[in-house]
Parts: structure tokens; sequence; C-alpha cells
């Protein structure tokens, strides 16, 4: 790690609390006590390993795995492997990409790590430059590497260089098949382990030109509790996924925890106050009105249409991983017509995609068109479905309101509204765009309280705060 000639005692301390800071800008929690544990985890480790000093800081400052990636990545940043080009790069450059793609392949068959983090920046050098340095333009893309060097078609290569060049014999599956498998899943992950070295020094040789923090705020993608549901891609959402059932496990602690607090009730003063005469007046054993809160009724009426339908999947599967702490949870879907969808989440898989494929095939939530027409969902529930809400359920309505320039029908949420014991719509789209187009967000919001919830941060923190216990 290069401090620029520099003193450690006065490099590191400003390095390690701009490294705090573009970890708290991704939405890492790291306070005080935090930070000074990493100040001390330096201090022990010193610098002759930068990877002790990586599993060190990330040992102080994570409390999450989902964390990890992020950390990393900005960890690359504020703790680089060196400036400018590598002096390995320098060393042994590759003639053409031939020859790259050679020697590539041969470092991923191998598992060679050091020959792996030379190979990207060898990549970076020759296939990442673009602009022009000169006028301030100039940088390097880990896209335009990996697109034209492909480190992907090379799967097929390293394994039959694996297997000596040989086809195998015998017919049908065999042993041999999953072994074949599992090789091919661990060059798969190699290839992309690859891939992110190519990002991490194209980032790493950006930041050099236009400023670290910079690179950091902007080119290290958020974790996946912080991933916008409405722009969230395919890869992006199977991350999603994976955080669901920790994330369900960890709402579901924080309710309990509330039912027990409010089990405990309000102060008795009439009983406090004699039980004070055994202590010469003083309060030491307050009594408490003890009561049992009965489980609440859960009801989700959720838009499935269009870019909404990830955030209403993952919201729906959240809730039923989370049943245990509701005495009933049922759950209706609609794009123009309302359908219950609960029997399609207790059988299905943890899975939004294809939760959303079972709905858009078993479920009658479409009419004569396929766009969203809220006026019509909200009318046909509270006509039809409107016996599920009763004194002790709460309902979460979820989508954007974005009415296609259809009647919003606020009377009939007014309906549901009187009948419930509460209602909460989950906004996907941020305040700024709830006036805009086609939205009647804010004619709802008039009606029950509208929330934004664009990631799965905060749709947590809101299920946590709203849902009664």
């Amino acid at each position: 790690m290069s401090t620029q000639g520099a003193p450690a005692s006065t490099v590191l301390p400003e390095r390690l609390t701009a490294f705090v800071r573009a970890l708290r800008g991704h939405g890492i929690r790291v306070g005080p006590a935090e930070t000074v544990d990493a100040a001390a985890v330096l201090e022990v480790l010193g610098l002759a390993d930068r990877e002790r000093i990586r599993e060190g800081l990330a040992a102080a400052l994570l409390r999450a795995d989902r964390q990890r990636a992020v950390f990393d990545a900005t960890f690359d940043l504020y703790f680089p492997l060196g400036m400018g080009e590598l002096a390995a790069t320098r060393a042994a450059p590759a003639a053409d990409v031939t020859e790259l793609r050679d020697r590539l392949a041969e470092a991923l068959a191998a598992n060679d790590a050091t020959a792996l983090t030379q190979l990207a920046g060898e990549a970076v050098d020759m296939l990442g430059a673009y602009g022009s340095a000169g006028s301030g333009t100039g940088g390097w893309s880990a896209h335009q590497t990996l697109d034209r060097l492909r480190p992907q078609t090379l799967l097929a290569r390293i394994l039959a260089a694996g297997r000596g060049g040989g086809t195998g014999g015998g017919g049908g599956a065999g042993p041999g098949d999953f072994t074949e498998r599992l090789e091919a899943d661990e060059i798969r992950r190699r290839i992309e382990d690859y891939r992110g070295r190519v990002g991490g020094e194209a980032r790493r040789r950006v930041a050099e030109r236009r400023g670290t923090d910079e690179i950091a705020r902007r080119a290290i993608a958020p974790s996946a509790d912080q991933i916008d549901f409405l722009v969230a891609n395919r890869e992006q959402l199977a991350e999603l996924r994976r955080t669901l059932q920790p994330l369900a496990r960890k709402l579901a602690t924080r309710l309990a925890a509330r039912r027990r607090r409010a089990a405990r009730g309000q102060i008795d003063i009439r009983r406090t106050l004699r039980r004070s005469l055994s202590t010469g007046g003083v309060p030491l054993r307050p009594a408490y009105r003890r009561h049992r809160p009965a489980r609440p009724e859960i009801v989700l009426l959720c838009d499935v249409s269009g870019s909404v339908a990830g955030f209403a999947n993952f919201t729906m599967l959240l809730v039923q991983a989370m049943r245990d702490q509701f005495s009933r949870v049922r759950v209706y879907a609609f794009v123009n017509r309302v359908d219950e969808v609960t029997h399609l989440i207790t059988t299905g898989a943890a899975d939004p995609a294809a939760l959303g494929q079972r709905i858009a095939t078993e479920a009658a939530v479409s009419g004569w068109h396929g766009s969203s027409d809220y006026g019509s969902a909200l009318g046909e529930f509270a006509e039809c479905h409107l016996d599920a809400v009763g004194p002790r359920t709460s309902v979460l309505v979820l989508g954007d309101a974005r009415t296609n320039g259809f009647d919003p029908n606020v009377p009939a949420l007014r309906r549901i509204a009187a009948r419930a014991r509460r209602v909460h719509w989950l906004n996907p789209e941020g305040p700024a765009y709830w006036s805009t187009g086609d939205s009647a967000a804010h004619d709802y919001a008039e009606v029950v309280d509208m929330h934004a919830c664009r990631n799965a941060r905060r749709l947590g923190e809101l299920v946590t705060r709203l849902l009664p216990v």
C-alpha cells in the first residue's frame, strides 16, 4: 500500500476516517466505537500484510455478511495494492489479446490468485483505456475491458484441458457427470472473481485521477438491501432474494420484542403506591397493568403489474416468512382485477420471480387489458373481499398508485380504511414522483398513510415500525 511518501502516523488516521465515511455513505452503520477498534487493528497488525488488514478491519467494522461486497470494493480504493501501473504488469506485459487470454486460461485453471491479479492489471491497461488523459476525459473501463477480453468464453477450454482433451466414454449420466458439473461451477466462480478483480483495478486507476472519495461514492454498487426495487436487474433481484430469510428472522425478532414490551402494559399507579409503603414511600418495584394483546391480522393488497411486481412479490414473501407473528395473513394481488393468492405463497418456493410467474398464470388479476387500474381493483376488493378486513386487521397496500388515466376510486379506499384497524400504503416511488404523470398518490394519501419504500432496508424499517403487535 502506498502512502505517497507521507509518514504513516499522519496518513493512516486520515485514510481510515475517509474509509469509514465512505462505508457510511453506502449505508453501513459504523460508529465511533467501531472506528476506534479499527484503528487498534491497524496498530496491532501493521502494514506488512494487506489481506490481514482487510480481514481485521472487516471484523472490526462489519455487522452483517451482506455488507462484505461493499466493504471489499471500498477497501480496495482506500488501501490499494499500489499506485499507477502495478509493477508486475510493467514487468511482463502481454503481446496481444490472444496471449493474454492464453495466460488467463492457465491462471484460472490453476486458481493462481497472484497471476489473476497481475492479469487484471494487464487487461485494464491493454483493453480498458478510453478518452484522453491530457483533456481530463480519459480513464479505464472495466466493462470495456471484459467485453474485449471475454473471459466467460474460456470455460469450455479450461474444462477440456482439465480432461486432457478427451471426450469421455459411455452413455448416460454417471459420477463423472456430477464431477464435471462441480468443476464447471468452480471455474465459473473463478471467472466471476476475475471479473471483480478487473472492476477493482479499473476503479483504483480512475480514483487516482478523479479522487478516491468521488469514485467511492459513485462507482461502488450498493448492498442488496439498498437496491432500488424499481431499477433492480435480474442479478440484483437474485441477490435480494438471498436476503429474504435473514431479513424475515430479524424482523420477526423485533416484532416479538415489541410484543413482549407491550404485554407489560402501563404502570398501575395505585398498586405501585401500595408497594412503595414497604420501602418508605420509594417506588422501587413498579406494578403494571398486564394484558395479553392478541396477535394482529394482516391483509396485503398488491399491485403485481410491470416494474412494481418485484417489490410486491418480495414483500409478499417477506410477510409470509413472518406469518408466525400474526394470527392470520391473507394476500390479494391485482392488476385491474383482484384475486386472493394466499395459497400460492404458502405452497410456493421463496423466489419472487417464480411467485410472479405463478400469479400471472394461476390467478385472475387482469381483465380486458393488461395495465394497472387501481380504481377498478380497489372497487372490486371493497365489493367482494371486504369480509377479509375486520377491527383487528392491518391492511398494507403495495403499489406506485399510477392509475394509467383511470378513475382512482378514492371512495373505495375509504370503505376499506373505515373497516380496518389501520391501513398503510407502501409506495416504491419517491415522494418527488407522487404528483407527476398519472400518479394518484396524493389523492390516496389524504385517506391513508403513504410511505416511500424504495429498497429492502426501508421495507424492513417500515414493517418493524408500522405493523401492530
